[in-house]
């Protein structure tokens, strides 16, 4: 029978799933799949963890959806003051939407209204979202610009460094642009993300975050951190810019804060956020009272003791199994990452996607690729991810690699 949907969704599977647990989801005839896409990073918690499905059964049984503009439910307040505790240094005033490419709109729309000023400078491999403003502002793939044009101007490109041995380089270039494409007086925002996500799951050097965030401190240039994708416990710290110690002007944040209900927020310096004029930006679905209590719960689960250091010690295994398993095998050109954001990459798209099909099919393990030619295999489990559960995986993973060398 011919499906109603619109057939404009890519998906790197068939499956049809019916439920999910933890880490693991079933499909509608009953078969069990590991899943380590987490619905792209989304599913921090897990799939239906009990203390969030109760949070939101218990709101939806108060109220559905309390419009911010019409009136304030009892949960707006709560979760600002439980982000204020989360959120690093200097961030300290939120603002509520439903997706990360609504987050990050706003996030340059606070920028410009802040600053007075029109550009935007974003990093070549970037992802920031699919609205016209965040697909001129994303590098990664052509295919996520490509038959859209044209799109939003202002925006200005520079180069990433994933090694501290390139980001002088890097920052150079950095400096070149604000002197001849897009000067100080004229550069509203930088945005990074701290990994980059679509792009490959690529860590930025420590030294050139740095020389970012001091670049736009010395130029009065909102600091943007996207952490879409990056933040609550991904990368094994509540959040990844933690690792390097700089404090961002404004914060992005979605995925995995609600653990897979649509929601997002924006976080900004007190100062910063008050520069935002009262009804130059809102959203119907704002706020939304289930979402915050997902929100609340999720916190409240990713700061249990131990939570975090669990990340860290399934991303240290997860890694050090990864590269004993490709250790020798020519097609591996490396594996990386922090916490459980991890990158195994290949030398080209068709040996990446080759392992990820038999771990599918024969492992019934679920992976994604990305990167510009899709030959980076990422990972990023739920972070309740089990030993077991880890180890289950690489099992797949070194009998992919051995089925596939040999085909």
């Amino acid at each position: 029978m011919a499906s109603h949907l619109s057939d404009v969704w890519f998906s790197v599977t068939d499956l049809r799933v019916a439920t999910g647990r933890g880490c693991r989801v079933t499909t509608v005839d009953g078969t069990e799949y590991l899943d380590f896409t987490a619905g792209i990073a989304v599913a921090s918690t897990g799939h239906c963890h009990p203390k969030v499905t109760r949070a939101i059964a218990a709101q939806a049984e108060r109220f559905v959806h309390a419009q911010v503009n019409c009136y304030r439910h009892d949960l707006l307040e709560p979760l600002a003051d439980r982000l204020a505790e989360i959120t690093p240094a200097p961030i300290d005033r939120f603002f509520f939407a439903n997706s990360g490419a609504e987050i990050t709109e706003a996030a340059v729309k606070l920028a410009k209204q802040a600053t007075g000023r029109p550009n935007v400078i974003v990093f070549d491999g970037s992802f920031h979202g699919r609205t016209h403003l965040t697909m001129a502002m994303t590098t990664s793939k052509a295919v996520y610009r490509a038959g859209h044009a044209p799109l939003p101007s202002g925006i200005h490109v520079a180069p990433f460094a994933a090694r501290d041995a390139d980001a002088g380089a890097a920052l150079a270039a950095l400096d070149r642009l604000l002197e001849t494409t897009s000067p100080p007086s004229e550069t509203a925002a930088v945005i990074i993300e701290p990994v980059l996500g679509e792009g490959g799951y690529v860590p930025a050097a420590p030294a050139f975050l740095r020389g970012v965030a001091e670049r736009c401190a010395r130029h009065g240039i909102c600091f943007v951190a996207d952490e879409v994708q990056t933040g609550f416990g991904r990368t094994g710290r509540m959040f990844a810019v933690e690792h390097t110690g700089v404090e961002p002007d404004v914060l992005c944040m979605a995925k995995g804060i609600a653990s897979g209900f649509p929601f997002a927020a924006l976080g900004a310096r007190a100062e910063l956020m008050a520069r935002w004029p009262r009804g130059s930006h809102g959203g119907t679905y704002g706020g939304n009272p289930i979402g915050c209590a997902a929100a609340l719960a999720t916190i409240d689960v990713l700061c249990e003791p131990g939570f975090l250091e669990a990340v860290r010690a399934r991303g240290a295994q997860l890694l050090d199994g990864l590269r004993h398993r490709a250790a020798g095998d020519p097609r591996v050109v490396e594996v990386r990452g922090l916490g459980l954001m991890v990158a195994t990459e290949f030398a080209d798209a068709a040996a990446a996607d080759a392992v990820r099909r038999h771990c599918l099919e024969a492992g019934r393990l679920i992976l994604m690729t990305a990167g510009t030619h899709g030959e980076v295999l990422r990972w990023m489990p739920p972070l309740v991810v089990t030993e077991d559960e880890i180890d289950v995986a690489l099992g797949a993973f070194g009998a992919a690699l051995a089925a596939t060398r040999a085909g």
